[in-house]
């Protein structure tokens, strides 16, 4: 096995975030809940929800892209594959990503639906509300892999948000053969509640069947995907099915359980939570760097709730300080 060139490749949602603040009344008055994602289904939806946006700011998005950006801004070298469309905000999430470090050299595709977006409201409190209109993005075809580009990577890292189209999908699986035939490792975050409900047979067929080295969800992930009520018994149900298990718990930190053996670490501090977007995006881009640098797991963990901290501490899902010099001051 040849040594790879890149730390991580991912496969995601192509998306712009459309981030402005709003607060609880317009939520309410929008019928949204407060904190939730919620998928908008028809561009016309998406326009006129767009239109009672406020003032706001456009930015390459969407949770494994953000994850990438992490990875890049804290020295690692990756690549993402992912669909937009022949139109501005193609652009736009093309030009975002590219400058923010990350390989992109996915095709554009033609006509519509248009690139995928997502409009987030942030609240006074930091919650994020999100609108998501998918779009180009759920036509992500095989055809579209760079197999070379997977195969040369430590680590190949798909998002479950894509799992629901039935193109990307096929994708996804091709990908996962790919890294598996080149002697890879595959990492796969378990995305939302609502993804794992519509598809937790497959999640479990990848993990049962040893497709997946490096499983990333939050409490109550891993609860839905094991169907339990307890988070410790949601872990000890998929432990030894996969490599590492890596469970974030919001203010109470993070753990890992690798070998039957479970590392966890404090969340790291934040003065003020000001947006919550993109805070497990940052974790995974933590931790997944610390283990393609060979770090132990306690090092991975908290270099992960590092990174989530900085994230939470301002407004938008990418980072606004030097991420590389805070690991370095961190891990040395």
């Amino acid at each position: 096995m040849t040594q790879p060139h890149y730390d991580v490749v991912a496969i995601g949602n192509a998306i712009v975030d459309i981030l402005a603040q709003a607060d609880d009344a317009f939520l309410a008055e929008q019928g949204m809940t407060k904190g939730a994602m919620q998928l908008v289904f028809s561009p016309a939806e998406a326009d006129a929800l767009y239109a009672k946006m406020g003032p706001g700011r456009e930015v390459s998005g969407g949770s494994a892209a953000n994850t990438l950006a992490g990875i890049a801004a804290l020295g690692g070298k990756t690549a993402f594959i992912g669909q937009v469309a022949d139109d501005q905000l193609g652009a736009v999430f093309a030009h975002d990503i590219r400058a923010a470090g990350v390989r992109y050299d996915t095709p554009e595709r033609a006509g519509q639906p248009t690139t995928g977006r997502c409009m987030i409201f942030v609240s006074p409190d930091g919650q994020r509300t999100m609108n998501t209109f998918l779009g180009a993005s759920h036509y992500l075809p095989a055809g579209a892999l760079d197999r070379a580009l997977i195969a040369d990577a430590a680590y190949l890292y798909i998002e479950g948000y894509l799992w629901d189209p039935e193109e990307p999908r096929a994708a996804m699986r091709a990908a996962i053969e790919v890294a598996r035939e080149a002697g890879r490792k595959i990492a796969f975050t378990a995305s939302a509640e609502f993804v794992i409900d519509r598809h937790r047979a497959d999640f479990h067929a990848l993990i049962d069947g040893g497709m997946i080295d490096l499983l990333f969800a939050n409490e109550a992930e891993i609860m839905a995907l094991t169907e339990t009520s307890d988070v410790d018994a949601a872990i000890a149900a998929v432990q030894d099915k996969v490599e590492t298990v890596v469970v974030t718990l919001a203010e109470k930190g993070a753990c890992a359980v690798r070998g039957g053996a479970r590392t966890t670490v404090p969340a790291a501090p934040v003065a003020q939570v000001v947006d919550t977007t993109g805070a497990g995006d940052l974790f995974a881009a933590g931790f997944l760097h610390a283990q393609a640098q060979g770090r132990e797991l306690e090092a991975s963990l908290t270099l992960g709730a590092l990174c989530a901290a900085e994230i939470i501490s301002h407004f938008g899902a990418r980072p606004q300080v030097d991420l590389k010099a805070l690991a370095t001051r961190t891990l040395g």
